[in-house]
């Protein structure tokens, strides 16, 4: 049965505006932090919170919503997500201290979680299979775009503005997307008929007890008790929850996935590259505005080399990806990122000349461009139709993990060397954390080479489509 081309057009406009909020509240909150700190007080680990209580419940909840679209309809559960979500923006936006901002912000990873493991799920339903590819890679671009924008936007907002209108700008977003996404998406459903309790009980436990020590370790220290125990305990539910999905009769997330070795190398390569990536996003933009003393907007223009390259080069991708093949462009987007940052690393001083900057920020701009574009048809084509739902929520929830562990982790390496005191100690840190951030994409680059040329889901995934292209050859 084929879908009217409006609609397509329609459900991409809808999937595409979740996935830009969701994507743009993963960093748009760093560069205002300095400005909520001046309005609301509170310490600095009252306000690494506000990035982590939203990463946290974002990444915890994945699998749970996306279970949840499957049980009770994805349109459904996509349009209590993103009510969720712009409720939590205004409360966070109208949060009269810093303790009701945090738990605004774990309400809005909430929402996330319920909204965007159904974004490719509802796109893939609705692509024709000559053009999925072409849809989901554009869909990917917006995703890469918004992540790299949320430095930019963040700056520009809170300059001008202020920074609770970071959050207010997602109000008219929701007030246009709700109404089209009942009217125009279509519902569609999962294959089992009831709700996996114990398992989704255990997968969110577990991913808890994994994310909670992760965003401990650094200012609890790797070997305090608490944090030992929150890995430890959420490895061994975790371990519960996969021997449970094995032997249930109507898991929620089939473990089978992972005998795809495309699935499971992406999935690798996503944790890997959101762990650099984000480490190191972190890392430079403080840079900028402590060492360097720019402004939070002169901050964010001076990422617009890394940020504006997917709006020119995306188009692109998909002819490209078509000549030599989705692994091979994925890989070399990864080695494109870790040598960006390699360059920063190597460069970087409390007196480096920015324009020597501009060709690694470039460089990182091309690798995010060529991770993302062929990603999602990847991943989707490489398992069952009836599994996409779980398949999309578990590549979202491990890149959000990526996300959490590249901060904690590169922040305990930066504090290993260096401190927040002067310049000089800033970059004694920042180098080593770079490097380190080099090192885990590096990783992820090697984890895609391990993946099949072509995917291979059983006789219901698709091959990837000849006909390459982006937004403008759906019409």
């Amino acid at each position: 049965m084929s879908v009217p081309t409006r609609n397509v057009l329609w459900t991409f406009l809808c999937c595409g505006l979740g996935v830009a909020m969701v994507s743009l509240d993963n960093l748009v909150v760093i560069t205002a932090l300095p400005s909520i700190r001046l309005d609301l007080g509170g310490s600095i680990q009252q306000l690494e919170w506000t990035v982590n209580a939203y990463t946290l419940s974002y990444s915890v909840f994945m699998l749970t919503g996306a279970a949840l679209g499957d049980r009770f309809g994805r349109r459904r559960m996509f349009g209590i997500g993103m009510g969720l979500f712009v409720t939590a923006s205004a409360a966070a936006a109208l949060a009269p201290g810093i303790g009701a901002l945090i738990a605004a912000r774990a309400v809005q990873g909430l929402g996330a979680a319920l909204l965007m493991p159904l974004n490719l799920t509802i796109l893939t339903e609705a692509a024709p299979v000559r053009r999925r590819g072409a849809l989901l890679g554009a869909m990917s671009a917006v995703e890469g775009v918004a992540i790299a924008m949320g430095p930019l936007l963040g700056g520009a907002v809170v300059e001008h503005l202020s920074w609770q209108w970071i959050f207010w700008i997602n109000v008219p977003i929701g007030a246009v997307v709700l109404p089209i996404a009942r009217w125009k998406l279509t519902e569609s459903h999962g294959p089992s008929p009831r709700l996996d309790l114990v398992g989704t009980a255990l997968a969110s436990v577990g991913l808890f007890g994994i994310v909670f020590g992760i965003i401990h370790g650094h200012a609890d220290h790797w070997t305090s008790w608490r944090v030992l125990v929150s890995l430890a305990g959420g490895a061994v539910v975790l371990t519960a929850f996969a021997i449970w999905e094995l032997h249930t009769e109507l898991p929620m997330f089939p473990m089978k996935l992972f005998r795809h070795r495309t699935f499971s190398a992406m999935n690798a390569a996503g944790l890997l590259m959101f762990a650099g990536m984000f480490g190191s996003v972190f890392l430079l933009t403080q840079f900028l505005q402590g060492p360097r003393g720019y402004t939070p907007l002169e901050a964010g223009l001076r990422i617009l080399p890394w940020t504006a390259v997917p709006i020119f080069v995306a188009p692109l991708v998909g002819l490209v990806s078509d000549r030599v093949g989705s692994r091979t462009i994925v890989a070399l987007g990864l080695a494109f990122q870790a040598i960006g940052l390699g360059w920063i690393a190597a460069r970087v001083s409390p007196d480096v000349p920015y324009p020597s900057l501009i060709p690694a920020l470039v460089l990182c701009g091309l690798g995010m461009t060529f991770y993302f574009s062929p990603t999602a048809n990847m991943v989707m084509s490489a398992v069952d139709a009836k599994e996409r739902g779980m398949a999309s929520g578990t590549i979202n929830a491990l890149r959000e993990l990526g996300g959490v562990l590249g901060i904690a982790v590169l922040a305990s390496v930066f504090s290993a060397h260096g401190d927040l005191t002067t310049a000089d100690r800033f970059t004694d840190g920042m180098i080593p954390a770079v490097w380190t951030g080099v090192a885990l994409i590096a990783c992820g680059a090697l984890a895609v080479l391990l993946a099949p040329r072509r995917p291979r889901g059983g006789p219901s995934a698709e091959p990837e489509p000849a006909e390459p292209g982006c937004v403008g050859d759906l019409v």
